[in-house]
């Protein structure tokens, strides 16, 4: 049997792994990243991943960091999941990947702005400014998005993918942070429905025990 242990946090993009293990149904275990102790700066997490960020997936032993590495890896390596589309086309697998990476690379650097702007800079009156830019650039991204929704459930036609678990937490992330959904109805919609699936919600479980330890040990950070 293989060993999976997911480096997770709570409401981290290491949702989307998260989400895309628990519709395999393999056994798994996760490892919680207490930030605020600076376990991500040990040298034990930077064996694991250098850039000392989550997600990282285990697999007896050997690391695989970053999301799209991980959702590929599960992918080939768990087929029946369908979590997405298998093709003998180069073509069609490079446009499947380029609608994956587009969230890792395009989106979600914008969520990070969205939600810690003082990440990027502390001048005064600066970290608005940067949620500002980054909730427009947002906007401008989901603007395609929208428009795919509003004919076809799911990003990539009528069947689910770790796509749709992409979109699920970058929308649960800005929409916290109080990006307006009012314009992306398809958006919210889809939403909605991730939410109805039975390992969104073990997922969030999952989740939501997590955040009851770092509370209780005073740990829980605000990212």
């Amino acid at each position: 049997m293989t060993d999976l242990c997911l480096h997770f946090a709570p409401g981290a993009c290491s949702r989307v792994p998260l989400i895309a293990l628990e519709t395999i149904g393999v056994p798994f275990y996760t490892q919680i990243m207490r930030f605020m102790k600076g376990e991500h700066k040990s040298s034990q997490f930077k064996n694991l991943n250098p850039s000392g960020k989550i997600p990282v997936l285990v697999v007896n032993g050997t690391p695989i960091p970053q999301n799209v590495a991980i959702l590929i890896w599960l992918s080939k390596t768990y087929p029946q999941a369908n979590l997405l589309p298998e093709s003998n086309s180069s073509l069609i697998q490079a446009q499947v990947l380029s609608a994956l990476v587009r969230f890792s690379a395009d989106l979600h650097p914008l969520v990070t702005r969205i939600r810690m702007p003082h990440f990027f800079c502390d001048l005064e009156g600066a970290p608005q400014r940067v949620v500002d830019m980054a909730t427009m650039s947002m906007s401008e991204q989901l603007e395609s998005i929208e428009a795919d929704l509003l004919s076809q459930p799911w990003m990539l036609g009528d069947h689910w993918s770790v796509i749709d678990a992409y979109l699920h937490w970058v929308w649960f992330r800005i929409t916290g942070a109080g990006f307006d959904p009012a314009p992306f109805p398809a958006i919210t919609a889809h939403y909605s429905r991730t939410l109805e699936m039975p390992a969104v919600q073990r997922a969030i479980s999952r989740e939501n025990d997590a955040e009851a330890l770092l509370q209780s040990e005073g740990l829980m950070p605000r990212f």
